[in-house]
């Protein structure tokens, strides 16, 4: 019988392609962190108080906060009072990016937060629960001479979080709160060279609107979008890695539907891990630069997790299909326990997924944290896949547990076995073991470097080289799961070689006992099913 190529590959041989891999490891890392800046660039963004008089505030004009048609600006909110200017006659005007500078759709997307600098006044204090209610104008252009076209018109409703740590009394007046930064918008794409946003604040005090927030000063912005340098290294690595797994997909598929038995079902799970690895490194991508396609984060939100649910459910069926002498295999509806938790919890991430980054679609300024019912709901998916997780987790651990048991009865009664039957469990044990080793490997390189990212400042230096630790994190991690899964179906396909050169002269005296041989009153048969070897006991002859 043929067992994969890892059981027959010499350790010389293994040692190579172990090797060749770890090259492509190390190169992996050194893309990012001395070819790619770092993965993402932070703007601040202080707003320019305009004024606009106009009875009717929501016609299509725009407040420029600078340049040759800007606004009639007020330094301050106290300037505004003897101009006789009201709290809706004042716009806060953003242009994104900075003067001289243009956007690009090699940032892929833009995420905002919103920082509100708000003073103390006896008289004008901010109440428990205190939410403030933004009227958001988003426009965008491709020419400095252009009109701004409207992107976005919104109602922005945010809760104020702010504690004031001095004493409430006149003395302290003008000092600010301090206040928690809110969620603002977050767009998929940055198709356009210019935005503009225009802020105002409505009071209404009949309807409670803005009233009881305390005094607003500024409205400060903090703009992230991913740097072009580091989106072109991503680029190219996608575009190098698809073609890369597909050609051993195609092969490693191509080499199971060349025995004669059909697939069993850990060769097909191996299969559709690597068609899901596929699906994430396709680079669509490209076409974001000439699109406007505001679809792509949640789109590679879906991409990560229909890989991460088949890598789960891989390491699951793995374990399964090692239990050795276990009868139940071979069948996915035996594993429904142990993928079901995995299925609960990655719907409910999508459909946390979908109300958070579908409605934004639509509505850029969206989040669904700042309601009450919003962030309960969050919460609760949330909290359903980390239960979904943990049981996961319970049922891999013990499924570890049950095949290093087996291992260790198995390992015992290895020399009373013929050679046919004692080369298919050490072949069994083999692979698992080896792939116990290079799964713990990646996951802890996973964790170690995520840690290490978070804790550095972004990048270390040695002499005058540079290294970029975030986007090392990035192009490391993602290169060493790509060859995770192209070790997984190039080490697991089907050999052509067999166990031994006397492998068929022993299959056959198994079947064939002499007299004289101990199996005369319990013999044992080799039969092939579903693809395995599998020992079956019989009575006396």
């Amino acid at each position: 019988m043929a067992g994969a190529i890892i059981e027959n590959m010499s350790t010389k041989k293994l040692c190579i392609v172990g090797g060749i891999l770890l090259v492509f490891q190390i190169i992996a890392f050194l893309v990012g962190g001395l070819i790619a800046p770092g993965p993402t660039t932070a703007v601040s963004y202080l707003s320019v108080k305009c004024v606009d008089v106009r009875k009717n505030h929501h016609k299509t004009k725009w407040l420029m906060p600078w340049g040759p048609n800007q606004c009639d600006r007020i330094r301050d909110i106290e300037e505004a009072i003897p101009r006789e200017i009201e709290a809706n006659d004042i716009v806060f005007s953003v242009h994104i990016p900075l003067p001289t500078m243009e956007m690009s759709p090699w940032f892929q997307f833009m995420l905002f937060i919103l920082q509100l600098d708000i003073a103390f006044k006896l008289n004008n204090q901010i109440r428990e629960n205190a939410e403030v209610s933004m009227d958001v104008s988003l426009a965008y252009r491709d020419d400095t001479f252009a009109e701004w076209t409207e992107m976005a018109h919104e109602r922005v409703p945010r809760k104020l979080k702010c504690t004031f740590t001095s004493p409430k009394t006149p003395e302290h007046e003008g000092r600010y709160y301090e206040c928690d930064v809110l969620p603002f918008m977050e767009i998929g794409s940055v198709a356009h060279k210019y935005y503009l946003l225009n802020i105002r604040l409505p009071v209404n005090e009949k309807k409670k609107i803005n009233v009881g927030i305390g005094e607003i000063k500024d409205i400060r912005l903090v703009g992230i979008h991913q740097n072009g340098g580091f989106t072109k290294v991503w680029f190219a690595m996608k575009t190098f890695l698809t073609p890369s797994i597909f050609i051993i997909m195609v092969w490693y598929w191509r080499r199971i539907t060349m025995m004669s038995r059909p697939p069993v079902l850990l060769e097909k799970v191996i299969f559709a891990l690597g068609i899901s690895m596929t699906f994430i490194n396709i680079p669509v991508e490209w076409f974001s630069i000439g699109f406007d396609w505001t679809w792509m984060l949640l789109f590679g939100d879906i991409r990560q997790g229909i890989f991460y649910a088949m890598l789960l459910s891989f390491w699951i069926i793995f374990c399964g299909e090692h239990m050795m002498d276990q009868h139940e295999r071979n069948h996915i509806a035996g594993y429904w326990k142990q993928v079901g938790p995995i299925a609960v919890g990655s719907f409910c991430l999508f459909i946390f997924d979908m109300c958070e980054r579908g409605v934004q679609l639509t509505n850029p300024f969206y989040s669904i944290w700042t309601t009450d019912v919003g962030t309960e709901l969050a919460m609760a998916f949330i909290i359903v896949a980390g239960i979904c997780l943990c049981l996961y987790f319970l049922f891999l651990c013990f499924m570890v547990f049950q095949v290093f048991r087996n291992i260790s009865g198995k390992q015992s009664s290895l020399p009373a076995m013929s050679k046919v039957r004692r080369l298919h469990y050490e072949g069994l044990i083999f692979r698992f073991k080896f792939l116990m080793l290079i799964t713990l490997a990646c996951a802890a390189m996973t964790v170690i470097f995520f840690i290490v990212s978070q804790v550095t400042e972004g990048h270390w230096k040695w002499g005058g080289v540079t290294v970029q630790v975030n986007s090392a994190f990035f192009t490391g991690i993602y290169g060493m799961w790509n060859l995770y899964v192209f070790a997984l179906m190039f080490l697991y396909a089907p050999s052509h070689k067999n166990y031994g050169d006397d492998q068929s002269n022993e299959s056959l005296s198994a079947r064939q006992p002499s007299a004289s041989s101990p199996a005369s009153t319990q013999c044992f048969t080799v039969c092939m099913e579903n693809g395995r070897i599998w020992p079956l006991q019989l009575g006396p002859p």
